[in-house]
């Protein structure tokens, strides 16, 4: 369909409610520039869209009623059944709103986006469906997903299953509550900073944040390319592997995948952890805002590890300029190992003898290099 071109007195209305002024003449210039833009607009609009077809029937389905979600935690229900056989056979699972179903509203816990409905299926719900998963419906998520607590969802706050009146976490807090409320098997959730991880530790339950690009975001709402993760979350660990596997794997769609490594992650679980090198930062814990039964549980998991296998405590600096501020400078090969400004930041200080020994830090003329203790 050809985009609608404005005339001149339309364009002269719209450069006055911008608060511009322009005679008949510039207002002419821009009209004639603009329909080149015009142009490449009706020229993209006529190429195919290759949209994915949409393989499983569903409902557009209904808002559960408050008797029905007593946490707040369901932000739509509309039940999906996968195919008749996969990993992922008899399992339910709840898709956090910020993934696209087809035919199924989507609002991104925001009330500004109410009414919209997609006509595709993000990669992950194919693939979940295509595994035999049964969807159950759209968890409630947060305003956006901008948020770490469970108070921003539109139009209610959802409740921590596990205590009356306190915060699921966030922004993921739907997903965390059903699985915490044995509603579903499985849930989706998102991360970017922590919405994955902060409503599964809130909620009790688990939930993955992936490698970046491991599972595709293709049909997701977006926050920022370099940030964007989808992943598991679930009751347990073996669960939590075996969602990761079907979700995991390039799309061919998303420009957040380069080259994913997948692996059959059930098979590693209960592998000895022998060779496991598990960091600790130390400044995460025991501090004055820190609660002391998780620095208990911590202390304890560290002693369990030191039995098993090697467990180093590691020191981190608030922000990486106190960090190059305080760090020392030696010389090196002839170069300068640089740790203070007053190093030449460009200038590469190891040779090919010596190049194993050091670790260079930052990008383009900015490169800092310190020495590997490994």
């Amino acid at each position: 369909m050809s985009i609608k071109r404005p005339n001149h007195e339309q364009l002269a209305t719209i450069i006055k409610n911008l608060g511009m002024s322009m005679d008949e003449n510039e207002v002419n210039f821009f009209l004639e520039n603009l329909q080149g833009v015009f142009d490449r607009y009706d020229l993209i609009d006529s190429m195919p869209d290759n949209i994915t077809p949409v393989l499983y029937p569903r409902t557009s389905g209904y808002r559960p009623t408050k008797e029905e979600n007593p946490h707040n935690a369901w932000y739509w229900k509309s039940e999906i059944t996968g195919a008749s056989e996969g990993k992922l056979s008899n399992k339910t699972i709840a898709i956090k709103d910020n993934v696209m179903v087809a035919g199924v509203p989507m609002m991104n816990g925001a009330s500004t986006l109410e009414g919209f409905v997609p006509d595709v299926d993000a990669t992950i719900v194919t693939r979940i469906l295509d595994a035999g998963g049964k969807i159950l419906g759209k968890a409630t998520c947060e305003y956006f997903c901008l948020s770490g607590g469970s108070h921003t969802s539109s139009p209610a706050p959802v409740v921590n299953p596990r205590k009356e009146g306190y915060s699921a976490g966030g922004s993921s807090s739907g997903s965390a509550a059903l699985l915490a409320h044995n509603e579903v098997d499985l849930a989706i959730g998102g991360d970017q900073g922590g919405s994955i991880r902060i409503p599964a530790a809130y909620c009790g339950v688990y939930g993955l944040k992936p490698t970046h690009g491991l599972v595709p975001y293709t049909g997701i709402m977006p926050i920022e390319l370099s940030i964007d993760h989808t992943g598991p979350m679930s009751r347990n660990v073996e669960d939590n592997a075996l969602l990761l596997e079907v979700l995991a794997g390039e799309d061919g769609l998303d420009p957040r995948q380069y080259n994913p490594k997948t692996a059959p992650y059930t098979k590693a679980l209960g592998n000895d952890i022998r060779g496991t090198r598990i960091a600790v930062v130390k400044e995460g814990f025991n501090h004055e805002n820190s609660e002391k039964d998780v620095d208990d549980m911590v202390d304890a998991s560290k002693e369990f590890v030191k039995m098993q296998d090697e467990n180093t405590e590691q020191r981190v600096k608030k922000n990486f300029s106190s960090f190059m501020e305080e760090a020392p400078t030696n010389n090196v090969g002839g170069g300068q190992i640089a740790g203070t400004p007053e190093a030449d930041p460009g200038k590469p200080p190891v040779n090919r003898k010596n190049k194993k020994k050091y670790i260079k830090l930052g990008r383009g003329a900015r490169k800092w290099w310190m020495p590997n203790k490994d």
